[in-house]
């Protein structure tokens, strides 16, 4: 039997960085903390902070639009995307648009269709960002490197599990808001296999798996105050 981590332990890892100051200087120019290689069960939808809700269901209509333009975020565009948008507001990670447009496979669809043909399956996968990515994510003066590579979903003694891959996340405000996403969506391929197949199945674990896992200089308060409050 082996162990996994879960997000406390994540925490605990953070606390014990920031306290080693083992800080590694962002592209910014900017102190971090990291975690190379995380891998753990996102079993809170928070590592730190509190999750948005109001911004949460605002980027959940737009991913569902699969607009690709930061202007059409419901209730005003947040300067983050603002940043990372070219000069007319368009960008690549709308995660609505890399997992439900024709233009990019109908990955949703396919996922849940294989799922219920094969529910053992390794194939039910949806794949993110592309080779183009190396090329894309400057266009026009945009700054958008895709941070997810791909979400693949699998059934076992009866609960679908989603595994997350990605390249990069911010532990702050990054893994809220990802992990609101990737809830969603994992639900959302749970009822449309349900719907499909004689078979009930039941919501599994949603498990994260970032080559850098970071938190920022301007957040390390965050990490102190929770290490404070919890005794560690």
């Amino acid at each position: 039997m082996y162990t996994v981590l879960d997000v406390y332990d994540i925490r605990q890892i953070l606390v014990d960085e920031l306290r080693d100051k083992n800080f590694v200087t962002d592209k910014s120019g900017v102190a971090t903390i990291e975690i190379v290689n995380a891998a753990f069960n996102a079993n809170e939808d928070a590592i730190f902070g509190t999750p948005n809700q109001d911004y949460i269901e605002r980027e959940l209509k737009w991913y569902r639009s699969m607009s690709r333009n930061v202007n059409d975020i419901p209730g005003g565009t947040p300067e983050i995307w603002k940043m990372v948008a070219d000069k007319n507001g368009m960008i690549n990670s709308n995660y609505g648009w890399c997992i439900y447009s024709e233009e990019n496979g109908y990955q949703f669809s396919k996922v849940v269709d294989e799922l219920v043909k094969s529910p053992l399956s390794r194939r039910a996968t949806m794949i993110y960002t592309r080779p183009s990515m190396h090329v894309d994510y400057n266009k026009n003066g945009m700054s958008d490197f895709m941070c997810t590579n791909v979400v693949q979903y699998y059934i076992r003694k009866g609960k679908l599990h989603a595994s997350v891959y990605m390249r990069s996340n911010d532990a702050i405000f990054g893994y809220k808001n990802d992990w609101a996403w990737q809830r969603y969506v994992q639900q959302e391929v749970l009822q449309g296999i349900n719907g499909k197949c004689n078979t009930v199945y039941d919501i599994g674990d949603l498990y994260w798996n970032v080559s850098s896992l970071h938190v920022y200089e301007r957040h390390f308060k965050l990490v102190e105050e929770w290490a404070d409050e919890n005794g560690y």
